[in-house]
C-alpha cells in the first residue's frame, strides 16, 4: 500500500479537480488515483470540506505569497496589482474562483489583510473604506472569474454559444477594477477635503 501524506493527497487531488471540476472530485475517485483505501484518506482530513479547504488554500498559494505593499507603494497601482494577481490565481486552476468561494482565511491570510488594510488607511483611507474596498474587490474578482469559468465550462460541452456575443472577460474586469479605483480615489478625495 502507497503511503500517504498530506501534501500528495492535496497535490493529487488539485489535479483532479483540473481535470474533472469541482463538482466531479469525489473521495473514492481521488483514493483509486493515489491507489490507496478511501479510508486511507480520512488519516488526513476527517471529511470532504476538509480537504477541499486544504485544495483551495494551496490553490490561493501563489497570491498569497505575492509581495506585501510597502510605504512607497503608490496605493491605485498596488490595489490594482493585488487584485489582477488574485484573478490570476484564481484562473490557475479549473473552478478555481467556485474553490475559493466561501472559505475563510486562516491565520496567516488575515496577518497580510491586516497589513493591506493598514497600509491603505496609511494611504488615506478610512478603515471602514479600506476594508470595504478590499471586500468589494474580492467579491468582484470571484463573482468575475466565477462566470468566466463557468462559461469556459460550458463552452467546453456544448454548442449552444456558437450565436452568443463573446465577452472579453480580461476587458470587463479591468473596466469593473478602474471603477472601483475611481470610486475609491473620490472618497480619498473628499476625505481629505474634510480634513
Amino acid at each position: 500500500m502507497t503511503k500517504l501524506n498530506r501534501e500528495a493527497v492535496i497535490a493529487e487531488a488539485l489535479d483532479l479537480l483540473d481535470e474533472v471540476g469541482l463538482d466531479g472530485i469525489s473521495t473514492r475517485q481521488l483514493a483509486k488515483r493515489l491507489g490507496v483505501e478511501q479510508p486511507s484518506l480520512y488519516w488526513h482530513f476527517r471529511k470532504k470540506e476538509d480537504l477541499l479547504a486544504a485544495m483551495a488554500e494551496t490553490a490561493m498559494a501563489p497570491h498569497a505569497t505575492a509581495p506585501l505593499p510597502t510605504p512607497s507603494d503608490d496605493w491605485r497601482d498596488w490595489f490594482l496589482n493585488n487584485t489582477r494577481s488574485f484573478r490570476q490565481t484564481l484562473l490557475m486552476r479549473r473552478d478555481g474562483a467556485k474553490l475559493h468561494a466561501g472559505t475563510r482565511p486562516g491565520t496567516a491570510d488575515i496577518d497580510r489583510i491586516t497589513h493591506k488594510m493598514a497600509f491603505l488607511v496609511a494611504s488615506g483611507l478610512s478603515e471602514r473604506d479600506a476594508q470595504t474596498a478590499m471586500l468589494a474587490s474580492s467579491r468582484f474578482t470571484v463573482g468575475s472569474v466565477l462566470e468566466e469559468q463557468a462559461e469556459a465550462n460550458l463552452a467546453a460541452t456544448t454548442d449552444d454559444l456558437i450565436d452568443f456575443p463573446q465577452i472579453d472577460h480580461q476587458a470587463a474586469f479591468e473596466e469593473g477594477l478602474k471603477l472601483i479605483i475611481e470610486g475609491l480615489a473620490v472618497r480619498l478625495e473628499s476625505q481629505s477635503r474634510r480634513s
